[in-house]
């Protein structure tokens, strides 16, 4: 898990290194204020999806765990896995908002 968090870190740093050189040469086409929505919006959906992903992840297991104990279960727990896939979507709705309303 360490190892992919800090995978996960250095990605996003090579990101922003690249985009704030590109960002550097392009600087009289756009205003800082378009930078920062692209990077708001980015981590938006980046962040969701990364907590989402967690969150499928753990009810998963324990929908698994509970299925192989009893199998009558296994539609109770689908709302759960769901619920947590929503925080995805959120993500993408805050960052589409952000990129529509600045």
């Amino acid at each position: 898990m360490k190892r992919l968090v800090i995978v996960l870190v250095l990605i996003c740093i090579a990101t922003m290194s690249i985009c704030a050189q590109e960002a550097a040469t392009a600087e009289a086409e756009t205003s800082s204020n378009t930078m920062w929505k692209y990077i708001a919006a980015a981590l938006a959906v980046g962040i969701s999806c990364i907590a989402g992903g967690i969150a499928v992840g753990q009810i998963g297991s324990a929908a698994m765990g509970a299925m192989s104990e009893n199998p009558e279960l296994s539609g109770k727990a689908l709302p759960y896995a769901g619920l947590a896939e929503g925080i995805c979507l959120w993500g993408f709705l805050v960052a589409l908002l952000i990129l529509v309303i600045n």
